[in-house]
């Protein structure tokens, strides 16, 4: 296991691959932010709901993806990879060996404006939740075949519990007893109890399952199914699935991000090659709608108000906004290049 510790500001600044610019002064919020991962230019896109626009860009380091806020709201936690990207018909072979020295979470200070420090976060690490009580980040690494959790305050990892094959979606459930992970290649959810320290079930969920929701109560959550072209209502009690909800074609609709709007009347659901963002009542358990919003939508975020709803778009490297009212795309900033995941932060 690697021990490194946390990165001196000094030494982590003059390691950022890929990230040349400096980090931006940004302005005074005008109302919420969403905060954009760009996994191939290494830096995050910040944009402010008042203005419609980015209004900073901070570098982060190498391929920054999953992006998660402390339950305060005064940092934003991003994981970043040294492993090159290994886009669908690429030879993994003639790839550049990883780079394991930038692999790490990056602790992001919303107050100022940029990352204070970068802390173990295990072997590429990818997707990752947040403890209740913000003292752990819980993190997927596929090379582990597990979850890793790292203790925020001592910089490391303090554990990894085995789970499955390419282990991809991690989500604490809202009372914060219990983790969820997905696992790819096996089609599972593995439910882990934090205070033992183990896997205490897996249960099917459908085919390359990446990302979970649950519903506010914790009792049911969603799972996206991408090789289904759905998503996948489950009982978080008995941990069974319930119900497939079909969203169209498998293959042409790939199901990825997962949100669900503030008062969870409505899952709203990216489909990357689908380029759309459909619209689920989780009432009915049925779709109701889509918009098409642009080229492999995948990071997908909805306002505090619940009237906007946000995508990344990877290819075009660009932020669809949405008006839920009308189901139109009002308008598309421009992000960092590969635009992943996002988070939407309140006025703080």
């Amino acid at each position: 296991m690697n021990k490194r510790k946390w990165i001196p500001l000094a030494v982590f600044a003059a390691g950022l691959a890929g990230c040349s610019k400096a980090p931006e002064a940004a302005s005074t919020p005008t109302g919420y932010r969403v905060y954009v991962t760009n996994e191939v230019s290494g830096d995050l896109s910040i944009l402010d709901s008042g203005k419609m626009e980015v209004v900073a860009t901070v570098p982060l380091g190498k391929r920054p993806r999953g992006i998660h806020a402390s339950p305060d709201g005064k940092f934003i936690y991003v994981a970043l990879s040294g492993t090159p990207a290994a886009p669908p018909g690429v030879d993994e072979d003639s790839l550049p060996p990883p780079d394991k020295s930038a692999d790490g979470i990056a602790v992001f200070d919303v107050a100022q404006n940029k990352v204070v420090r970068v802390i173990q976060g295990g072997s590429d690490p990818e997707n990752f939740d947040v403890s209740k009580d913000g003292k752990f980040i819980y993190v997927s690494n596929e090379d582990a075949s597990g979850v890793s959790f790292v203790d925020i305050g001592a910089s490391k990892v303090a554990q990894t519990v085995h789970t499955g094959e390419q282990p991809e979606g991690v989500t604490v459930t809202p009372d914060g007893k219990l983790i969820y992970s997905t696992c790819e290649e096996d089609g599972t959810i593995v439910v882990i109890d934090p205070v033992a320290g183990k896997a205490i079930k897996t249960f099917k969920v459908g085919h390359r399952p990446r990302n979970i929701v649950f519903m506010p109560d914790g009792k049911t959550g969603y799972v996206n199914a991408e090789n289904d072209g759905g998503v996948v209502l489950f009982d978080a009690v008995k941990n069974e699935q319930i119900q497939a909800i079909s969203l169209g074609t498998p293959g042409e609709v790939k199901p990825m991000g997962l949100v669900l709007s503030p008062d969870a009347s409505k899952l709203y659901v990216s489909t990357g090659r689908g380029h759309k963002a459909f619209i689920v009542d989780t009432k009915t358990n049925q779709s109701v709608g889509s918009v098409e919003v642009g080229p492999r939508p995948w990071g997908i975020g909805v306002s505090p108000d619940g009237k906007t709803l946000f995508t990344a778009n990877g290819p075009s490297s660009d932020i669809s906004i949405v008006d839920l009212a009308t189901g139109t795309v009002i308008k598309k900033v421009k992000g960092g290049t590969g635009t992943y995941a996002m988070v939407v932060l309140p006025k703080q």
